[in-house]
């Protein structure tokens, strides 16, 4: 039986246009889907935007625009973010969208009657986060996220019985059941689960959010909360609500992989499977967690205004050079502070002066020496460590174990000097060096695909071409 993997990302809020932030999200997830499918997995990548947050009302009220227009507008920066960095979801989804409102109602309807309860409630909560806040849980009196003081909220709403699930939430975390990737953001989520849970929030009323949203099924004066109606997209995408379709991906027999930022941790490790134990669904295998983007030390983000826009940089480098940044440059776990100038760095050093330049050097070397089209055969293995590390998410290692045999290949050039045997003219020795040569990168181009797509595609396009003259300038140099 071919193996089956569902990947989703979180979905982001449209209050404002995307940014680099998340473009490093949507790379790795596409990175992992491209992959698998390489490797013969049966793949299916879902992404999309949470467009029924009360931000995004706050939003359009301050743009002077409809909240429908404020999300249509900004949903659609986003599908652009996505086929920019050569990011091909199979689905995307909108919260907006009929198909979620259905299976995020019939999610509602499935969680155990018991677990579901209303009361008064008086809290602390950020509109950015959307989420409330114990004193405990505050920086300084400031979200630890955002940075800004919790505004004090009081109004009747439904609850979620959380506190139910502690001994079964804290076991599958424990056993990795429900596997938290890295090791660190897993003690983080224990730690958690170990301070005792309690009982969250999960409608909000309809007149402060202006009507906005789901309504509660048998309750229109009640909003379901997003993190009922934003995590439901998980099964909504896949139908849910509507046939039993849904079921073939998400199941015991597929794995479920959640790629998400650390500040969303909570929701995904442990509201999200608790409410799929109430909901009597199969739970989620894998949560793997990245790291924030930083510029000058402060984390990416559209309140702090130091956002960068991720389609300035394809437009002038390119969507392989920015995906290459994203998952060499930036540890795949942890915060990676990012620049321009590091980035046209990088761009030369590896991909202009590394992969570019290997490219055009054998080429010209199999014109010269007449060596006629270049036939791969089968799929090479790959080289050592590559598997282990995307296997694991450690991208920036996987990318490594390419640039490997890139530099021994380059440094192989220098050492023979084919060029001077062609000025001998002895054609054999080099054709017999090019076959070796060219073996070696076509393994790098073969295995570059999950990573950079379109520069493997141009790569191994250019290996196989049949007419003499130079390919097209894989990466020309940036000054």
């Amino acid at each position: 039986m071919t193996p089956r993997i569902y990947i989703t990302t979180s979905i982001p809020y449209v209050n404002a246009p995307p940014h680099l932030g998340h473009a490093l999200e949507l790379v790795q997830a596409d990175a992992i889907a491209r992959y698998c499918r390489l490797i013969g997995h049966e793949v299916r990548l879902q992404t999309g935007t949470d467009e029924n947050a009360f931000k995004n009302v706050v939003a359009a009220r301050q743009q002077g625009i409809t909240p429908r227009e404020l999300v249509d507008r900004n949903s659609q920066a986003f599908r652009d973010l996505c086929r920019a960095l050569c990011v091909s979801p199979d689905t995307f989804i909108r919260t907006t969208e009929e198909r979620h409102r259905v299976g995020a109602a019939k999610f509602w309807q499935q969680l155990r009657p018991g677990d579901i309860y209303q009361k008064e409630y008086r809290g602390l909560y950020c509109t950015g986060c959307e989420d409330f806040f114990l004193e405990r849980d505050l920086t300084d009196g400031c979200c630890p996220d955002h940075g800004t003081r919790p505004v004090v909220v009081e109004e009747s709403n439904y609850f979620f019985r959380l506190s139910a699930y502690q001994t079964e939430i804290e076991e599958l975390l424990e056993t990795d059941r429900i596997s938290v990737v890295p090791q660190k953001r897993k003690n983080e989520v224990l730690a958690f689960v170990r301070r005792g849970l309690r009982d969250f929030s999960v409608s909000r009323d309809a007149t402060r959010s202006g009507g906005w949203g789901i309504p509660v099924p048998g309750d229109a004066s009640q909003i379901i909360y997003v993190w009922i109606d934003a995590l439901a997209n998980y099964i909504s995408g896949l139908g849910f609500g509507s046939g039993d379709g849904w079921a073939t991906f998400w199941s015991e027999e597929t794995t479920k992989v959640h790629v998400i930022g650390k500040n969303v941790w909570k929701f995904h490790a442990v509201y999200w499977p608790a409410m799929l134990l109430s909901a009597g669904l199969p739970l989620p295998d894998r949560i793997v967690v990245h790291g924030f983007l930083t510029v000058n030390g402060q984390k990416i983000s559209k309140s702090r205004g130091n956002a960068v826009d991720a389609r300035e940089w394809v437009g002038e480098y390119g969507a392989d050079a920015v995906r290459y940044y994203l998952l060499r440059a930036v540890p795949p776990f942890e915060d990676g502070d990012v620049s321009a100038e590091r980035l046209k760095r990088l761009y030369n050093q590896d991909l202009a002066n590394g992969l570019g330049n290997l490219l055009s050097r054998l080429s010209s070397l199999r014109d010269r020496a007449h060596c006629g089209q270049y036939g791969p055969g089968p799929p090479p293995a790959a080289p050592d460590g590559y598997v282990e590390a995307i296997g694991s998410y450690e991208f920036d290692r996987a990318l490594a174990a390419l640039w490997t045999p890139i530099s021994e290949l380059n440094r192989d050039i220098e050492r023979a000097r084919p060029w001077v045997a062609l000025r001998t003219g002895d054609r054999q020795l080099v054709r017999r060096q090019l076959s070796g040569w060219l073996h070696e990168l076509h393994r790098v181009g073969h295995w570059l695909a999950p990573l950079l797509p379109d520069a493997s595609r141009r790569l191994l396009a250019a290996l196989s071409r049949r007419e003499r003259g130079a390919p097209e300038v894989l990466f020309p140099r940036a000054d």
